[in-house]
C-alpha cells in the first residue's frame, strides 16, 4: 500500500494509462517540439494527492522514450486530466524519477 504523497511501485502500463497517453500526445508534442510517430507507454508509477500524478515511460520510437507526467484532477474536480511536465529525451532503460 502506497503512503498518501508517495510514489507507487513501478507497474506495466495498460489500457487505462494508454488512454492517458493517448489524451496527452498533442500536448507533448507541442512540448517537446516535435512529433511522434508512436506514443505507446510502457511502465508508469502514480503520486495520489488531491487528485493522481501518472509518471508514464512513453516509448515514441527506435531507442527514445519520453518520461511525462499527467496530473488527473479528482472527480468532483470534472476528472479532467493536464500534462503537468515532460522528459525527453529518455533512454528504456531510464528509470522514472519524481520531476
Amino acid at each position: 500500500m502506497n503512503r498518501c504523497g508517495g510514489l507507487s511501485e513501478l507497474q506495466e502500463a495498460g489500457a487505462e494509462v494508454q488512454q492517458i497517453c493517448d489524451k496527452m500526445k498533442v500536448h507533448a508534442e507541442q512540448k517537446a517540439g516535435r512529433t511522434f510517430d508512436i506514443f505507446t507507454a510502457k511502465s508508469y508509477k502514480s503520486q495520489v494527492v488531491a487528485g493522481t500524478n501518472y509518471f508514464i515511460k512513453v516509448h515514441v520510437g527506435g531507442e527514445e522514450c519520453v518520461h511525462i507526467r499527467v496530473y488527473e484532477k479528482l472527480p468532483c474536480y470534472g476528472g479532467d486530466l493536464e500534462l503537468s511536465d515532460l522528459q525527453y529525451p529518455k533512454a528504456h532503460q531510464d528509470s522514472i524519477e519524481y520531476f
